[in-house]
């Protein structure tokens, strides 16, 4: 398995700056973040693109996952939302997805990760799931024509919190453009369990994100080690499934201290992985 690290834990760096000290460090791969300040679509030229790509190469360090979830270019970290109740804020989210798998096309990146569906305040579950089935549904054909695969990613308090809610959703959308992206800590707050549902869930699941919580459960991303998650325990079960591809560790929390943050993670997973 290869470890990568999110670039939404270095926006007080550039994408190239992150590029460098997450090799330096030892990190396989890079999840680049489609936002402000690093690949926002409606700010990222050709020209930076092409900047990204030789750092990559230089570096030597993959793409593990284009992360396209988080919208501070437009709102906040959910909206604009698929399951907005303006219709013209829910087109602004799609049509922000249709320029990140273009941008992930070009990059050659194989995944993009999105919210599953967006905050329920004040939203019908039942339509909610409607429009962003829908949304997913027009998503897919561009991403299949494209080579991108879009990863849906549970969280808790939005659309699809938990397993069996993103089988139903998948049963409902059966295009092999959309996939999981596997959030351990997410689960883990929603009180399911990471390592009974790595099988449960394998045929689904194409990049897992990883980070700690505490006992309580709050969705607040931690350092791995420094929660109450069997990290040791997921990953083994992980690797006996035959994944080789990326866990990207998470920790947009920690923007102070990027730096050690993702040493410390490093040091942490990597022991566990060399001894599996």
């Amino acid at each position: 398995m290869k470890l990568a690290f999110s670039s939404n834990g270095f926006k007080k760096y550039s994408i190239l700056e992150t590029i460098d000290i997450l090799a330096e460090i030892g990190y396989d791969g890079i999840e680049i973040l489609q936002d402000i300040p690093h690949a926002f679509p409606p700010d990222t030229t050709e020209e930076k693109l092409i900047e990204i790509q030789q750092r990559l190469d230089y570096r030597q360090i993959g793409i593990s996952n284009m992360n396209a979830f988080m919208t501070y270019g437009y709102i906040d970290n959910w909206r604009p939302s698929f399951v907005e109740s303006e219709a013209g804020e829910r087109r602004r989210r799609i049509d922000h997805t249709h320029s990140c798998i273009d941008m992930a096309a070009r990059l050659g990146a194989k995944t993009l990760s999105t919210q599953p569906g967006g905050p329920m305040q004040g939203v019908d579950s039942a339509w909610a799931n409607k429009v962003f089935i829908e949304a997913m549904e027009e998503l897919a054909d561009h991403a299949e024509k494209a080579g991108v695969t879009i990863l849906v990613e549970p969280e808790p308090d939005l659309t699809i919190e938990t397993s069996d809610q993103f089988i139903e959703f998948k049963k409902a959308v059966p295009s092999d453009a959309i996939a999981l992206n596997f959030d351990i800590g997410h689960f883990f707050c929603v009180n399911e369990d990471p390592v009974k549902l790595v099988d449960k869930l394998l045929p689904y699941t194409k990049h897992y994100h990883l980070e700690d919580i505490a006992a309580s459960r709050v969705h607040e991303h931690m350092i791995p080690g420094t929660g109450s998650i069997d990290i040791p325990g997921v990953l083994k079960k992980i690797k006996d499934t035959g994944y080789d591809g990326f866990i990207t560790i998470e920790l947009y929390p920690y923007q102070t201290t990027a730096i050690e943050t993702a040493k410390q993670s490093y040091d942490y997973v990597r022991g566990i992985l060399n001894e599996l």
